[in-house]
């Protein structure tokens, strides 16, 4: 058995080059979650940062926030219309 040390390569990916995108430092995501706590200005960067240019890793990030607080938003509406309706169906019947 012959052993080969040259390095494997992969015939289907010959032309294909992955861009990456520039790290974005400790200092930029603190000041990023500042702004984002700050209650309109906040909603309103995070979809300039979801949806605008700039790096992708930021867009994802702001992307997956913005769909977890629609989430959160559906539920607790929900929460409160299902709450409200039994605190009517209660003190209706008295």
């Amino acid at each position: 058995m012959e052993l080969n040390n040259e390095p494997q390569t992969n015939p289907y990916n010959a032309g294909y080059n992955q861009q990456v995108s520039p790290i974005i430092s400790v200092k930029e995501w603190m000041l990023m979650m500042l702004i984002s706590i700050i209650p309109i200005v906040g909603i309103i960067m995070m979809f300039v940062w979801a949806f605008g240019e700039g790096n992708p890793t930021k867009k994802n990030y702001y992307k997956a926030a913005l769909l977890w607080s629609a989430i959160v938003l559906v539920l607790y509406i929900l929460i409160v219309v299902l709450f409200l309706g039994s605190m009517f169906a209660a003190f209706g019947n008295m």
